[in-house]
């Protein structure tokens, strides 16, 4: 393996270290990226944004996932009392939750469960999630469960998910007891005609986007030790502070978006692939292709200088994906970025080994196999090495990608905080059932 590694940045502070590996991308070209982004007032929008400013303009309204970041959580409560009530009447081996949700309602708390419970936590208590609209889903999910020892979780920031309120509807036939369901909205009038306690409906702002709801109660009411979704705010938070105050991070943040739109733009590289080779962070993937897809996944503004706007993204746990589709980020014809995530806190283990070696091949190559053998050494990519994996790099980590991202939408000229694309899916749905069209 040749081990010259072109290096075009690198950024270490207390919670990573980061190596970009992108052909081409001098200071030069930093540099004529920096300067059209004082030409677009990158700093003033980035102000707006974390000040509560509005910043969604198509829909008139602020951006509030960075100071919920701030707040104090209290949501817990609402769920401890149920789970004090069901234990009360019965010790139960394991109380099942489902949570009924789909998109920000599904991705924040799946990915949060995943890192932040203990296992103690997972073995005393069964979490299940029912994204809908086949109803098979709920059949399997539910066929072993018992009503009187589950508890439903349903998150929907309007109500009216016409997949959550299919799954509302078939759970409350399943289930009698309408106290043993939890709703959280931003509607709460709509949670109110399901029958929905009132004093088990969770509220928080109609300025919390549904791909930022892992800010909000929808993501903090499952993880069940306080402690963890409380540090996981104040990672959000001190990246939040850094964005603001740290020249150094943003200088970091800049280069991260320059890169992708470079890549994207003038490479050819609209495909970028996001790896995670920490178990407990597997899908992190699935969760930054929500937030970047959606957000930077827009027509493009006709006076910008980047006319291609999100790349595709897709991705998984990094030793997963080597037995699938890194035979063609080695050897295909496509042109890819990567983004390869792993802790120094493994650095012994197979999987810290795996990321560091793959980051090294993907991007240099290697100079001494035979010639069917030969790989491209030619993606652009990005290795992030997490310090520590605890519930604080995560939202540190999370928070980092959002601002990635805020970047990116102002270079580009877009509006990243409405998804019309995706609104269009559920008018048009509407009317195909209304009117019982035959396909």
């Amino acid at each position: 393996m040749d081990k010259r590694k072109l290096k075009n940045f690198s950024f270490e502070n207390s919670v990573l270290k980061f190596e970009s590996f992108i052909n081409d991308f001098t200071e030069d070209l930093y540099n004529e990226f920096d300067g059209k982004s004082k030409e677009l007032n990158l700093r003033s929008k980035i102000d707006d944004l974390v000040n509560g400013e509005i910043v969604n303009e198509t829909e008139k309204q602020a951006a509030w996932h960075p100071r919920y970041k701030k707040r104090e959580i209290n949501s817990n409560n609402h769920l401890s009392r149920l789970i004090d009530k069901i234990n009360k009447n019965k010790k139960y081996k394991k109380i099942n939750i489902l949570i009924i949700g789909i998109g920000g309602s599904y991705e924040g708390p799946k990915l949060l469960i995943e890192s932040l419970n203990s296992f103690e936590i997972n073995n005393n208590f069964n979490f299940q999630f029912l994204t809908g609209p086949d109803l098979t889903e709920f059949f399997s999910k539910t066929a072993l469960l018992d009503p009187s020892d589950t508890i439903f979780i349903v998150s929907s920031k309007s109500f009216t998910t016409d997949e959550t309120i299919l799954m509302l509807t078939k759970a409350m036939e399943w289930s009698s007891n309408k106290d043993n369901f939890i709703a959280i909205t931003a509607n709460s009038d709509e949670a109110k005609k399901y029958g929905i306690n009132e004093n088990n409906i969770i509220t928080f702002d109609k300025e919390i986007g549904g791909r930022y709801s892992i800010w909000s109660p929808i993501a903090e009411l499952p993880i069940i030790e306080k402690i963890q979704y409380t540090s996981f705010l104040e990672g959000g938070k001190i990246a939040e502070s850094a964005f603001i105050e740290d020249a150094k991070y943003l200088n970091f943040i800049k280069r991260l978006s320059f890169s992708d739109l470079w890549n994207n733009n003038l490479k050819n590289k609209n495909t970028r692939v996001i790896l995670s080779y920490i178990w407990l962070f597997r899908s992190l993937s699935d969760y930054f292709q929500q937030l970047e897809m959606e957000s930077l996944g827009k027509p493009p503004n006709i006076k910008s200088d980047y006319q291609n706007t999100g790349q595709i993204i897709f991705g998984g746990y990094g030793p997963k994906a080597q037995h699938s589709y890194f035979q063609l980020l080695h050897q295909g014809s496509q042109k890819v970025c990567a983004d390869i995530i792993a802790s120094k806190s493994d650095n012994k283990n197979l999987a810290y080994a795996q990321a560091v070696t793959q980051s090294s091949l993907l991007s240099n190559g290697a100079k001494d196999l035979k010639e069917n053998e030969k790989i491209n050494g030619n993606v652009s990519v990005n290795l992030f090495l997490l310090n520590k994996i605890d519930a604080f790099t995560l939202g540190y980590l999370i928070t980092l990608w959002e601002h990635r991202t805020f970047v990116s939408s102002v270079m580009l000229g877009i509006n990243p905080f409405d998804q019309f694309g995706v609104n269009a899916g559920k008018v048009y749905t509407k009317w195909f059932l209304k009117n019982k069209i035959q396909f």
